[in-house]
């Protein structure tokens, strides 16, 4: 009986109707005929309640369902169904609330709507989590109101589900599609022009009219007494390595999501790419040592012993140590590699204090700096003044912008190539410079 009591829920009607009844009692001091019709309005009241509980209680009721995905994708739009089927003879109103992981701090989430009788309604939101981690759904609430709407009665479903939030695998299944479709440069994405000879060789070919003269064979066409030419094949298996800078610079937030998460993000999709480019993938994060390693390869379980080591990934809010990042580079890393390197520099002091070390890297390494445009700056620098004080503001913005783009030159100046991006555009800017080095025969 209590567990009854608990699940049941006056509904605005009904408070209503106690209103109109209670005026009518008091309207019945002054006009005593008032009084027989109050008293048979408040029975008929009663009754109509009572068969609105049993029509509710009584009855089958409804069935519902809350469908997780397996993994929840860091920084998109995550759909979450819910199945429900109605098994009342009747249309039923529904309000529906979902208790939501306490990494929204969302109490006023709702969902209202009407499901026909013996139907089944399906009903889909998203969710945009922004931190990895684990995610633990409550409760399923889900109030039924009948066509009288006096009451209505509680439903729970679904309780103590829990779901991992992943870096931006939905991300990387966007790229992969973009990949193979004909709108490629709708997304950013350039035509590279491949420059010279940076291919590996193949096999040794009869000349046919159309191949490349410099790539005649002379040895072999003096043997065969007829042209023959070589003939090459992209270069594969080289080792790309992404190098994320975990320390408290890459704690900072832009439309939600961290640099850091960028950069995981960012670090997925590229290793996805240059696997299917048949090079070697890899990745490790530094700040006060380096850890998180894992040797590039083209292996089968590459993606998935990235995924989950990026999963665990987080700062420690330390200043990241450059000089422990080039020992254990020149240690560990014996063959000339593709090092994208994903840090933040705010101004041309703290690259100053680091250029050394990156110097030192460039010598063996093709190394590229991957740093982030401040866009609430940007933002400022294009702000109307209306008084002195956004002067001095926006002025103040104008030379951080700038300094930024005073490090793109310092790190060009000493031979490093650098990419200075928007968050949100980071995958994008850094698969162009992957194709570009690729294309270049840099590595």
């Amino acid at each position: 009986m209590k567990r009854l009591f608990k699940n049941i829920y006056l509904e605005f009607r009904f408070f209503i109707g106690l209103i109109v009844l209670a005026f009518l009692f008091i309207m019945a001091f002054q006009f005593p005929g008032l009084l027989i019709i109050s008293k048979t309005l408040f029975v008929v009241f009663v009754a109509i309640t009572l068969v609105d509980s049993i029509l509710l209680f009584k009855l089958k009721g409804i069935e519902a369902t809350r469908v997780l995905p397996e993994k929840l994708s860091n920084g998109d739009e995550n759909p979450i169904d819910i199945k429900i089927l109605n098994k009342h003879p009747f249309n039923v109103a529904l309000n529906l609330i979902d208790e939501l992981p306490f990494q929204y701090q969302k109490r006023d989430f709702q969902i209202n709507t009407h499901i026909k009788k013996g139907a089944e309604k399906k009903i889909t939101y998203t969710l945009r989590p922004l931190e990895r981690g684990e995610y633990h759904f409550g409760h399923l609430n889900i109030y039924t109101t009948s066509p009288i709407g006096l009451i209505s009665r509680r439903y729970q479903f679904g309780q103590n589900a829990m779901v991992p939030n992943y870096p931006s695998f939905l991300q990387l299944k966007k790229y992969m599609l973009i990949a193979f479709s004909n709108k490629i440069f709708e997304f950013g994405l350039k035509k590279i022009r491949r420059i010279g000879h940076t291919m590996e060789f193949e096999q040794i070919k009869d000349y046919v009219p159309g191949d490349d003269i410099r790539n005649i064979n002379w040895k072999a066409t003096a043997k065969r007494n007829q042209l023959m030419v070589n003939q090459f094949q992209d270069e594969r298996s080289q080792p790309i390595y992404s190098v994320i800078d975990k320390g408290r610079s890459m704690k900072m937030p832009f439309d939600g999501l961290s640099l850091l998460d960028y950069a995981i993000n960012a670090t997925l999709v590229i290793s996805n790419v240059a696997l299917k480019k048949q090079d070697k993938a890899g990745m490790f994060s530094f700040s006060r040592k380096v850890e998180n390693k894992v040797v590039a390869e083209r292996r089968p379980s590459q993606m998935n012993q990235i995924l989950e080591t990026l999963y665990n990934l987080n700062t420690d809010f330390s200043e990241s140590d450059f000089s422990r990042l080039y020992i254990d580079i020149k240690r560990n890393l014996t063959q000339r590699s593709l090092l994208l390197l994903y840090t933040n520099f705010e101004t041309l002091d703290a690259l100053h204090r680091q250029l050394s070390y990156l110097q030192a890297i460039a010598k063996n390494h093709v190394l590229v700096v991957i740093f982030f445009e401040n866009t609430e700056l940007e933002k400022l620098t294009l702000k109307e003044s209306d008084s002195t004080y956004d002067i001095f503001e926006k002025t103040i913005a104008e030379k951080f912008v700038y300094e930024k783009k005073l490090i793109v030159n310092e790190l060009q100046k000493h031979g490093i190539q650098s990419i200075l991006t928007p968050p949100e555009d980071l995958t994008i800017n850094t698969i162009n410079k992957y194709l570009e080095i690729k294309a270049r025969g840099l590595i």
